[in-house]
């Protein structure tokens, strides 16, 4: 048997049954051949978050009932490839472990598998509403059902009355997001004026991670700015960040006229268009303008921001070319020469 020096062959070889989740930025559904690329070098992680290619793997080996979850972020280098040396000791100890408890794989439990995560240096936690849509993602992906809360959620998302908002779960909210169709979209659409703030943002925790319709981004931009002049600065960048998955035209739009806004432009909108819409500011304007607003604002980490952005491969060469070309009496310019006082 050849060796094993990547977790893409551990799992080819292995047999296993794998699912692979972005859970960087969104949580999106990644492709084996992705991690196949990455670990070989081919190419950088097309989804960096601080540095990391942070990964949610739920895979079921041998007779495994249940399927095992881990959360690994696997560090990058500064062009967003691979620093293989965690990766590679952590293979080490997951050879290391099987070969001592080969019966454990047939097992139930996985008992073997699953105790790799405990300190382990690559494992994280996800936070409440990433661990939902995984969770969310998974279950559809693999043919079983939602969760008991889907139910409630559905009923108080469209409408039905006699049912109390405090009572809905993020989990509901997440297998929704997951699981609506074009015609809840609608229905969602007419709704949301009405939803209580504090549903507003649970439900955009878990919107920002799907794509969704034309109608429905039209009623999250209203909403978002009739947050904005309440001063609900929660409630409006919860709006911006669920338009990562609208069309490219709505979004963009929406992103344009909240950067020809000083007055908006404050830590925590940039944060959500950084975050979650990074790939609406793939354009020409657009991402210059965002970059002299980020500089601008005094109480953003500037040089922290740019450089996440510069390690996603198709954004690299503009955030770089921005950077270089800005003139010295520019904020860009500015701060750049702050930084090398």
């Amino acid at each position: 048997m050849q060796p094993i020096h990547t977790l893409h062959d551990f799992f080819v070889r292995s047999g296993a049954e794998v699912n692979l989740y972005h859970l960087g930025r969104r949580v999106t559904p990644c492709e084996l051949a992705t991690l196949a690329a990455f670990e070989a070098g081919d190419q950088p992680w097309p989804a960096p978050w601080q540095g990391q290619a942070r990964l949610g793997l739920v895979f079921r080996l041998g007779d495994m009932s249940d399927p095992v979850i881990w959360f690994l972020a696997l560090p990058l280098d500064e062009q967003g490839h691979l620093s293989p040396a965690p990766r590679d000791a952590f293979l080490q100890r997951l050879l290391e472990t099987l070969s001592r408890s080969v019966e454990s794989v047939g097992r139930e439990d996985g008992e073997a598998v699953d105790n790799l995560m405990k300190d382990n240096p690559l494992a994280f936690t996800p936070s409440l509403p990433f661990q939902a849509m995984l969770h969310a993602r998974a279950t559809l992906a693999l043919g079983r059902p939602a969760s008991e809360h889907l139910e409630p959620a559905e009923a108080y998302l469209s409408g039905q009355q006699g049912f109390d908002w405090q009572a809905l779960g993020l989990q509901g909210l997440a297998d929704f997001a997951v699981r609506m169709e074009a015609d809840d979209q609608t229905r969602l659409a007419v709704r949301l004026p009405e939803l209580p703030g504090e549903v507003l943002a649970s439900l955009c925790y878990c919107l920002e991670h799907v794509d969704i319709s034309d109608a429905l981004a039209g009623a999250l931009r209203e909403r978002g700015e009739a947050a904005a002049r309440a001063g609900d600065i929660e409630g409006f960048c919860a709006c911006v960040r669920a338009m990562a998955g609208a069309d490219g035209r709505l979004a963009g739009a929406w992103f344009d006229a909240l950067l020809a806004d000083a007055d908006a432009c404050g830590p925590d909108l940039l944060a959500a268009m950084a975050g979650r819409g990074w790939h609406h500011l793939e354009h020409g304007e657009r991402l210059p303008r965002f970059l002299g607003r980020l500089a601008e604002c005094q109480s953003a980490d500037f040089m922290t921001v740019a450089r996440d952005l510069a390690l996603i491969p198709r954004l690299r060469l503009p955030v770089l070319m921005t950077l270089r070309e800005a003139p010295t009496d520019s904020p860009i310019g500015r701060r750049l020469a702050a930084l090398t006082r």
